[in-house]
């Protein structure tokens, strides 16, 4: 995976400069980078590593919290020289058709993480060797992690990357939404003090 492409892009939030990269210049899916202005690698940034959620990201879902957090995310990188990491592995890493089929059978009755392991798919497959690929070749030695994932953080220690703290990014719970982040609290650690 190698940086293939880079522009500006003002948003709603701020100014950004947005960096795909991928394995070739075609990929029509590369994980990006949405780096603010006022970014200093050489002190540490504040980061979040999304992981794709179609659903909430896009069309605003109410299932998850994932909409909320990438809002705030950049929200917060945009204050303060920050990085969004815009990882493409949707459904914690089963995509998308898989994560329809997991919503009808939360819908049945089982929660996000049994649903998973129904499909035959792990809890949580989503790997993190590209974001730290990604926070290497932009400079980054240092992180203020925006997450609630205890796994996350732990996947960055263990990368040349120094996490110095964590940034909570607890969202509100909502009626359609209290047991899945119950299960993520409950039986995926997630750091959500509900």
């Amino acid at each position: 995976m190698i940086r293939q492409a880079e522009a500006p892009l003002p948003s709603q939030y701020g100014s950004f400069t947005m960096i795909a990269y991928a394995n070739t210049p075609t990929d029509p899916m590369p994980h990006l980078a949405l780096v603010a202005d006022g970014f200093d690698p050489s002190e540490p940034v504040a980061v979040r590593i999304h992981s794709e959620c179609m659903t909430g990201d896009v069309f605003g879902s109410r299932r998850c919290d994932c909409g909320e957090q990438l809002d705030a995310s950049l929200r917060l990188a945009a204050a303060h020289g920050g990085v969004v990491i815009y990882l493409r592995q949707e459904g914690r890493g089963i995509g998308l058709i898989n994560k329809l089929k997991a919503y009808n059978l939360q819908d049945a009755g089982l929660n996000t993480a049994d649903a998973n392991t129904h499909l035959g798919f792990e809890v949580d497959a989503r790997q993190y060797e590209c974001a730290i690929y990604i926070l290497q070749d932009l400079g980054i030695r240092e992180i203020d992690l925006m997450t609630n994932n205890p796994l996350k953080v732990e996947a960055l220690r263990r990368s040349p990357i120094r996490v110095r703290n964590r940034i909570p990014l607890v969202m509100p719970a909502h009626a359609e939404n209290r047991g899945y982040l119950q299960t993520k609290q409950e039986m995926m650690g997630h750091l959500l003090d509900l």
